[in-house]
């Protein structure tokens, strides 16, 4: 069975449900699957402001946080950030950081990777918020495997790169169909070609 680690960061809880739909296409699909949040690093008191990301932060708090071992332990791992100015937010980054001892033990490496994101706008920084954490993974040694245009349901999204959702500019955006059917599409190949390396 393929092992699949789902690891996030979700400041409004786009994210959140993001990693659900991949978490449950996966198991359909027949993988083994780990959900794995990455811990909020800014004060809450920053955000109490914002309904959606306190919300989300409460919903997610005591959940397992991501680890160096969830990793490890996968055979495929989907990572989900938002866009953040074209980047990762600084949650994820520090996550990323925590990697050092894996990678330098090539425990990172061989392994089949994909992404989606998030941003309020359509032309936000998605591209390159996924490109700059494939760099990550190539500097892992992972392999990674893009959607590209390889199902009809791509020319509808556009995306491909990973997949991609618009939140909208008060995060009122829910999941679109077409968001939900790249993510699935996604899913379903990042599987295929880990149950090829397995």
């Amino acid at each position: 069975m393929t092992k699949l680690a789902v690891i996030y960061y979700s400041a409004t809880g786009h994210g959140t449900k993001m990693a659900q739909e991949v978490a449950r296409v996966a198991e359909e699909a027949g993988a083994e699957v780990r959900v794995r949040h990455i811990a909020e690093i800014t004060d809450p008191a920053v955000f109490a402001g914002n309904p959606a990301w306190s919300g989300n932060y409460e919903a997610t708090k005591d959940l397992p946080a991501a680890t160096a071992d969830d990793i490890e332990w996968a055979d495929a791992v989907i990572f989900g950030a938002p866009t953040r100015f074209s980047n990762v937010p600084a949650s994820f980054q520090a996550f990323i950081d925590t990697l050092g001892g894996s990678w330098a033990q090539g425990k990172l490496a061989n392994k089949v990777y994909a992404a989606w994101t998030s941003s309020q706008t359509l032309h936000g920084g998605q591209e390159t918020t996924l490109q700059k954490i494939y760099q990550v993974i190539m500097h892992f040694g992972g392999l990674i495997v893009t959607p590209g245009y390889t199902d009809g349901s791509k020319f509808v999204d556009g995306n491909p790169y990973g997949v991609s959702h618009v939140t909208g500019p008060e995060n009122q955006n829910e999941l679109s169909e077409a968001t939900l059917t790249a993510l699935g599409h996604m899913t379903k190949r990042v599987v295929e070609f880990a149950g090829k390396l397995v």
